[in-house]
């Protein structure tokens, strides 16, 4: 807990130094670039009836993933997909495969395969954090991974994407559709995307009823990683609620914006040997390289080491 303190001291101290008085800080860990962020907000569709229980797929295997999931054309944002454009200098991409290689790291230290990405509020660069991620995670030969909109309040991934919005989690947690039929697959080799799915008017009670875990266990053995977009922490209680089905969570917060006070509240939602760390999103190309660089990883004991 002291690094969190003192890396919440020292971006006061900045931002006091770059707006010339006080101001709020925010966590700091590996910084990202993120473009700003779309105003464009998904409608919410009516009341859903009661779910029933979902039909499971009788096979899991990655013939059956690769047989029975739909493939469609994606249009992805290129200023947002940082790895879609083929441009492996652009802006960021380094700082993302160092935050790869650092969860790789922490594997060694404990059961790390789905992950949580949320934030403390709206717009600081989670969708965008938990998107770029599941693409650097499959530019290593032969790893698959599944990207999932768990937002299912505000769900971006399919705009960022140029995906389709469903069928989706929601519809399988209503019963309407089993696992496979919610995958989508797109160009980039190995990267599955599961889309929020059709709005529905209370998503805290649904991702509550217990099917998430059980999805996620079924679907584990056909990934290398299960990465979660989940709401921001302290509006809703969806991302506490979304973590009990995974196994860690990484925290994001935006430079200059995310308010000390959130950051903190935010990381008290869940348990130390759940946060394997925080990114620090939005940072300046100015900002000196070693001084942007600030990583904090919990283990299974909840002592903290540096990555």
């Amino acid at each position: 807990m002291s690094r969190i303190h003192e890396a919440l001291k020292k971006a006061e101290q900045e931002r006091a130094a770059t707006h010339g008085g006080a101001g709020q800080p925010s966590l700091a860990t590996v910084p990202v670039y993120d473009p700003p962020a779309s105003t464009e907000t998904p409608a919410v569709g009516t009341r859903a009836a009661a779910p029933a229980v979902p039909a499971f797929a009788s096979s899991f295997s990655v013939e059956t993933l690769l047989a029975r999931c739909p493939q469609t054309g994606w249009k992805p944002d290129m200023e947002s997909m940082l790895f879609m454009n083929g441009d492996d200098s652009a802006r960021g991409t380094e700082e993302f495969r160092t935050l790869r290689s650092r969860l790789y790291t922490l594997r060694e230290k404990m059961a790390l395969k789905t992950l949580l990405v949320t934030s403390a509020l709206p717009k600081e660069g989670k969708s965008f954090t938990a998107a770029n991620l599941a693409q650097v995670m499959v530019r290593q030969h032969g790893r698959r991974v599944l990207l999932i909109d768990g937002d299912l309040r505000g769900p971006r991934l399919h705009l960022m994407l140029g995906a389709s919005a469903g069928p989706g989690l929601s519809d399988y947690l209503q019963g309407r559709n089993d696992e496979f039929s919610i995958i989508h697959r797109g160009a980039m080799e190995n990267l599955f995307f599961m889309p929020s799915g059709t709005g529905i008017a209370d998503p805290a009670e649904l991702v509550g009823n217990g099917r998430l875990k059980i999805l996620l266990q079924r679907l584990e053995p056909l990934f290398d990683w299960i990465i979660v977009d989940s709401p921001p922490a302290l509006p809703v209680s969806d991302a506490s609620v979304l973590s009990k089905a995974c196994d860690g969570v990484l925290l994001v917060v935006r430079s200059n914006k995310t308010p000390s006070d959130a950051a903190r509240k935010a990381r008290q939602e869940f348990p130390d040997n759940m946060l394997v760390g925080v990114v620090l999103n939005g940072t300046s190309k100015e900002s000196a390289p070693y001084e942007r660089y600030y990583y904090e990883a919990y283990e299974n004991k909840g002592t903290a080491t540096k990555a």
